[in-house]
């Protein structure tokens, strides 16, 4: 054969090749690229009250309307609401030096028409009208399609284009009721080990730091830390009422503070504020921060021009928990604040059943023996052993009908704080109980106990192994 023509007969396969190589690459990658993304705007603190309400009564006019394209660009509208529904003479009484925000009811729609669609509350200004002000504020929020989050209903899930969300909210400043949340403690890690079990993504907002401190302090970083040491893929701040400069901690963005977002504070560093936008697309989110800015004669938020505070690219769990051949994703339930979701069991992308609300404190898959997987969960039950709604271990089977319940302890031994399957050995259950007993219950008690249980086949019993019993002593050892 000519040289000629065979170099160009090997060009010309070569290429066809290569061409075919081309073409499955892309039709790959667009593949990945057709996935809808997702967009999350979080802001800071809003206040509906004292000169903000003012203003937007005299000028007759929406604190929102520059923003509200912004806000339709978006799947999911958060911000933190300073503040509780009610009359300001119902305040409570306290020796804790602070201004009291009641909201009147018939301004909550405005956050409605403005876009949001989220608003957190656990903040030192929740109880400023008591518990009846907090469950009031609630109420409100629920009328108008709003999902409020607190301590007590966290985490809340929300399933954007079959990416889980979640969101906790925190306090640690002290409220008129001289309240706050306790970090490091197993409640609050619960709720993350939850959020973390069910949701792709989980954001913690958090209610913190030192007022128009524009850096963060020790307790912050401290804080910011162990959250995401227990599960926490996004930190956002308020309460300082100024920007504070966002990082990446652990490979995970945290945003100290977002300032103010419609507040009538008058310092200049108190008329800035930041906007988080996350895009989430791909198994991979990013954040940026877009500022906004009041001018001197208003409270209302403007975005600036300035862009800044980006941080991109990073992975995201792609699955929500696992057992079988079934994936479980949640749904929360709103009824009365509490904590209530409804598990939803999914096989190739449809859903074959659900459960009724249930009040679930953890959940995880386990392998009790070498044949079966299983569900483990803690729940909040009423039981006669106690008198009391407490916690209760549960273990599931599962099957196309839905769940099996093949055990359940009302406490096993002891009043239970919390429990987890020993992660060195499949068949043993650490269990953190109170100091009290069955016999003579006694909450004042403070000291703790930690014991293992060893699965039979039917269920837990007590352990005296030596090994399981130090290894479980490690577990929550704190």
């Amino acid at each position: 054969m000519d040289k000629t023509l065979y170099y160009r007969s090997t060009c010309i396969r070569h290429g066809k090749y290569l061409l075919l190589a081309i073409l499955a690459l892309f039709i790959l990658t667009s593949g990945r690229e057709d996935k809808p993304g997702i967009r999350v705007l979080f802001v800071g603190d809003i206040l509906l009250s004292r000169n903000v309400k003012e203003e937007f009564q005299t000028r007759k006019t929406f604190p929102w309307e520059n923003l509200k394209p912004l806000f339709q660009s978006a799947d999911l509208v958060a911000g933190n609401l300073e503040g509780a529904v009610g009359n300001i003479k119902d305040r409570l009484n306290s020796p804790v030096e602070s201004p009291v925000f009641a909201i009147d009811t018939t301004d909550i729609p405005m956050l409605k028409t403005a876009g949001f669609k989220v608003l957190t509350i656990e903040n030192n200004h929740s109880l400023d009208l008591g518990k009846t002000g907090k469950k009031n504020t609630i109420e409100a929020l629920q009328k108008n399609n709003l999902t409020p989050v607190c301590l007590e209903n966290s985490p809340q899930f929300f399933t954007v284009k079959d990416v889980v969300i979640s969101l906790v909210s925190l306090n640690l400043v002290l409220g008129r009721d001289s309240s706050k949340n306790q970090i490091p403690s197993i409640e609050i890690e619960q709720k993350l080990w939850l959020a973390r079990s069910l949701s792709n993504i989980v954001i913690v907002s958090i209610h913190w730091g030192s007022e128009l401190l524009d850096w963060p302090n020790r307790e912050q970083r401290e804080t910011a830390a162990w959250l995401i040491k227990n599960g926490a893929d996004i930190i956002i701040g308020s309460h300082p009422h100024v920007i504070q400069k966002p990082e990446l901690i652990e490979g995970k963005p945290v945003f100290f503070s977002l300032g103010n977002h419609l507040f009538d504070q008058k310092y200049p560093h108190t008329k800035e504020g930041l906007m988080i936008d996350i895009r989430i697309k791909n198994d991979k989110f990013s954040c940026k921060g877009i500022l906004t800015h009041t001018q001197s004669n208003s409270f209302y938020p403007e975005i600036s021009d300035t862009i800044d505070y980006k941080f991109d690219s990073i992975p995201y769990s792609s699955a929500t928990l696992r057992i079988n051949d079934y994936t479980l994703k949640p749904a929360s339930v709103n009824e009365g604040g509490e904590n209530r979701i409804v598990l939803q069991a999914f096989q190739n992308d449809q859903m074959v059943w659900k459960t009724h609300p249930m009040s679930v404190i953890s959940i995880s898959s386990c392998k009790l023996d070498d044949e079966n997987e299983y569900l483990f969960a803690l729940e909040k039950h009423y039981s006669s052993l106690d008198n009391e709604m407490n916690v209760r271990p549960y273990v599931y089977s599962l099957d196309n009908q839905g769940l099996i319940a093949r055990w359940r302890g009302s406490a096993l031994a002891w009043p239970l704080i919390d429990a987890q399957i020993s992660p060195s050995n499949n068949n043993i259950l650490c269990a953190l109980h109170r100091g009290d007993s069955f016999i003579k219950l006694d909450k004042t008690i403070t000291n703790k106990r930690v014991a293992a249980y060893e699965w039979n086949g039917f269920g837990f019993k007590g352990s005296s192994d030596s090994i399981a019993c130090k290894a479980c002593e490690e577990l929550y050892k704190k």
